[in-house]
Formats: C-alpha cells, sequence, structure tokens
C-alpha cells in the first residue's frame, strides 16, 4: 500500500483522483483488509497465535496465501502495460515471498519487515530516479526507517542479525534486480 501511495505521489504521469482511487481501494483491500480477514480465520483455527508469527512453522501458510494474493493482484489489476513500475515492484514483493517460503522451509528465519522496508526503499529511490523527481528527504526518512526497524526488531528480541540482514537483502536484491526491466 505504501509503494502504491509514493508511486501516486512522485510519478509524473497523469492519473485522475479516480483512477488513483481505485487502484488504491483494489490494493488496499488485497493486501490488508483480506490478509487481515485470513490471520483471524488462522487464529480461530490455532494456525497462527500471534500477528508477528514468530514460530517458524506457522510462516508457512501465510506466505503461500501472500504469494497467492500478489499472483492474484499482479495478473488481474495490476497490468505491466499501465503500471509498470507498479507491476514490477509488486512482482519483486511476489519474488520476495517466494524467498521467504523457501527460507521457512530451509528452517532460516527472516525478518518480514526488513523485507518490506527495504523493498519500499530500493522502489522509491528508482521512481526518484525514473521520474528525475527529487525526493531526497523521503529517501533519507526511509533509511533512517530501515535502521529504526532492524533496531526495533533486535531490541524486542524477535530476530538476531543474522535474520535481520537476510530479510533486508531478501526485500533489497529483488527490487535491484527488477528495477533494471523498467527503469
Amino acid at each position: 500500500m505504501f509503494g502504491t501511495i509514493c508511486y501516486f505521489l512522485i510519478s509524473t504521469f497523469y492519473y485522475t483522483n479516480q483512477q488513483k482511487y481505485i487502484v488504491l481501494l483494489q490494493i488496499g483491500v488485497v493486501t490488508i483488509l483480506i490478509p487481515i480477514a485470513f490471520f483471524y480465520f488462522l487464529r480461530s483455527f490455532n494456525k497462527a497465535d500471534d500477528v508477528m508469527i514468530p514460530d517458524l512453522s506457522e510462516r508457512k501458510i501465510p506466505l503461500i496465501f501472500q504469494g497467492m494474493i500478489l499472483y492474484l493482484l499482479l495478473s488481474n489489476t495490476i497490468k505491466e502495460s499501465i503500471l509498470p513500475e507498479l507491476y514490477f515492484y509488486l512482482l519483486g514483493g511476489l519474488i520476495s515471498t517466494f524467498i521467504l517460503l523457501i527460507l521457512v522451509f530451509l528452517k532460516i528465519k527472516a525478518s518480514i519487515h526488513l523485507v518490506g522496508i527495504s523493498a519500499l526503499t530500493v522502489f522509491v529511490g528508482a521512481l526518484s530516479l525514473h521520474f528525475e523527481v527529487n525526493v531526497i528527504y523521503g529517501f533519507a526518512v526511509l533509511v533512517l526507517l530501515n535502521g529504526l526497524v532492524a533496531t526495533s526488531r533486535l531490541e524486542l528480541k524477535a530476530h538476531t542479525y543474522k535474520e535481520i540482514l537476510f530479510g533486508f537483502f531478501t526485500g533489497l536484491l529483488p527490487q535491484l534486480a527488477l528495477t533494471y526491466l523498467w527503469l
């Protein structure tokens, strides 16, 4: 959702407010409301104890579900020909989800919080380059947020340094690789 908001704020293409609202509504429902409902569904069947999902074995079903909804969003709503930058950003999210799922099956935990914030940081930086718009202050805030999120996850003892790094690079690398296709 934040990536979509940043896209519409930075993009120099003209979109009507109605077009923006429709895309934001679709992405909001698919990436916020449906996952919240799915979490409560899992919780009612004792498949997820906490929203942070600290247990590695409990991450499989939510990650598979996230991959499915991102795939549906990419195949039905966000088209490469209409919103290419946003399409590749979400595709990077799908690839990151797939990598997280592989890591879970390898019994390696990664910070999903860092995946999200590092991917958003790369996306905003790439949008700035692509549209030649100076967003240095916003980018600086995102870099700072990367550090704050990492620090908070360590302070809460939710992750180790290695898990923080796995999360950071799982979000960063797919976005960097896909940026090559649209930048």
